[in-house]
């Protein structure tokens, strides 16, 4: 679980390890936080320091938990970040490459690592993977950060990708594309108020909860959803 320490990262963490998963939580700085989480958490777990843009510490990552946890078998790749409000005529160069390098590289890294572990044509016993997209990548984020939007544009794609690559080597890939959800996310936005201003526009009338999208991830990963891969789920309220 990548960027674990709160939000739908820790709610999916929590689920986990209620139904029975041996639960690593990645963080990169608010350790406090991840490792509180595991110290709540039912079962084996652990925190595990990394920044998922960084390629030395995805491998040093995962190689802890092969040696703590054992072989990995599900990847949640939820690390990600978004910005300031903002015109695209306004950014920077440096935004638009930190927005990428987490979002998108940070999820290729982590993907690679899992595949050589799960792939049954490396001698793995298969897995699933679940991208946390957004439903920025539909809508465009136009206005306030196309950056973002775009970023999950990519990994709608990569999981499609890696998906058809890898779906005969006992892997499934799939992602989940959660709409305005009620995490600390917004306030990096600058308008933390508008969580229940576009809540309450969606069908449903109202934002979602981080754990409504964490029981999203957790049935990809179960045997319930066996027959699906390079699937985009919407947990959006109908937007």
């Amino acid at each position: 679980m990548t960027g674990g320490g709160r939000g739908i990262g820790a709610e999916t963490a929590r689920l986990a390890a209620e139904r029975g998963y041996a639960v690593a939580v990645n963080y990169r700085d608010n350790r406090a936080a991840a490792e509180s989480l595991v110290k709540n958490l039912r079962g084996n777990a652990i925190a595990v320091q990394g920044d998922v843009a960084s390629e030395a510490d995805v491998v040093r990552v995962v190689e802890t938990v092969d040696r703590q946890l054992g072989r990995v078998s599900a990847l949640v790749n939820n690390a990600g970040i978004v910005d300031r409000g903002m015109r695209v005529a306004d950014m920077t160069s440096a935004r638009i490459a930190r927005m990428f390098a987490i979002n998108v590289t940070g999820s290729f890294l982590c993907a690679r690592e899992a595949v050589k572990r799960m792939s049954t044509r490396l001698g793995g016993p298969g897995g699933a993977i679940v991208n946390v997209s957004s439903i920025a990548s539909r809508l465009g984020g136009s206005g306030e950060y196309v950056d973002y939007a775009a970023s999950k544009g990519a990994i709608d794609t990569f999981t499609v990708g890696l998906a058809k690559e890898v779906g005969s080597e006992g892997i499934r890939v799939n992602a989940v594309r959660p709409g305005i959800i009620r995490t600390d996310i917004h306030l990096a936005s600058g308008d933390p108020a508008r969580v229940d201003r576009i809540g309450a526009t969606s069908p449903l009338q109202r934002p979602g909860e981080a754990v409504e999208v964490a029981h999203a991830i957790l049935w990809l990963l179960s045997d319930e959803a066996s027959y699906m891969t390079g699937a985009l789920v919407d947990v959006t309220g109908g937007r």
